[in-house]
């Protein structure tokens, strides 16, 4: 589908009974949540890479088409310059690309304190070398000789490479063109991050306090042929609404455009997470936009009751 929702994580013990049915090993969790949601951002690869095992895994509890959208290792984003880092970026998309087709996009999150004033150079640099034709080219024939021949042609593809900034500067001009000129010209997406919920529609300080998610402007320039957005949700169903209006009317817009969008649905109180993004699914299915059925909460079919407020 040209549009797939999801969560944040994959696991995560207060969603039995939402996702998990009663009584789900944690072995179990990601596959259970890959028959009820089609992609996943995968936040664990920001902490450590997965070895060959831990992928093989993955694929095997997935079914074919299912989409990791994984994050890049906060050691080679969060120690200062980039281009020091590059083998290890190189060597993370090697690793990542053993995923197959059940890759989607892999994202570079930057910290608050890079900022475009003084590491644009470095920026660029980086993106450029990383998205090199010759290196990518040396990365894929590194990982095919390392598969079986029956397999390596059909796993082994560049991957889709988006970049998040936080620094509020990336959005002011005239470093926002020059960001959006860069990524548009090595077929970079820019990461969507919409925090308005939380910070715009709430009164309550304690739901702010605890959102993770910096407070930044929503920069809508598609840059790559595809959109990865963050939607950090408020835990009360209908402070989201007037939200979801702007974003359905955005998604249609872009879907008309052949646009691959991938959207998933943060909220400070995790256990409302999967609960919002069947919400965000409905409202969106309502709206007239293409979107595979969701299966119910777990096995027993019993219907997830969305309005719980």
């Amino acid at each position: 589908m040209p549009i797939s929702i999801g969560c944040a994580v994959w696991s995560y013990p207060g969603w039995v009974g939402e996702v998990y049915p009663p009584k789900t090993p944690a072995k179990d969790y990601l596959r259970v949540y890959s028959n009820h949601f089609p992609a996943v951002e995968g936040n664990t690869t920001f902490y450590a890479i997965p070895d060959r095992a831990t992928i093989d895994r993955w694929i095997a509890q997935t079914p074919s088409g299912f989409k990791f959208c994984l994050k890049f290792p906060r050691a080679i984003t969060h120690n200062g310059l980039l281009e020091p880092y590059l083998p290890a970026a190189q060597a993370f998309i090697t690793q990542m690309l053993a995923l197959g087709d059940r890759l989607g996009v892999v994202f570079i999150q930057l910290p608050p304190n890079y900022a475009p004033s003084d590491r644009f150079t470095d920026l660029a640099a980086f993106l450029t070398r990383l998205t090199c034709r010759d290196i990518s080219n040396s990365l894929l024939s590194v990982l095919s000789r390392s598969m079986p021949e029956e397999t390596s042609g059909s796993r082994a593809a560049a991957p889709a490479i988006a970049l998040e900034v936080r620094h509020l500067d990336w959005f002011k001009s005239p470093h926002r063109e020059q960001l959006n000129e860069l990524l548009h010209k090595l077929a970079i997406g820019r990461v969507i991050l919409d925090s308005r919920p939380i910070y715009e529609a709430t009164t309550d300080q304690k739901i702010a306090f605890e959102c993770k998610k910096p407070r930044v402007p929503i920069e809508l320039s598609l840059t790559a042929p595809f959109s990865l957005i963050r939607y950090v949700s408020h835990p009360i169903l209908s402070a989201n609404q007037v939200w979801l209006e702007g974003w359905t009317s955005q998604l249609q817009s872009w879907l008309r455009a052949d646009t691959q969008i991938y959207l998933f649905v943060h909220c400070p109180i995790e256990l409302r997470s999967p609960i919002n993004a069947r919400y965000l699914h409905e409202i969106f299915t309502q709206s007239g936009i293409l979107l595979n059925p969701l299966p119910p909460r777990f096995v027993d079919d019993t219907p997830v009751q969305l309005k719980l407020f």
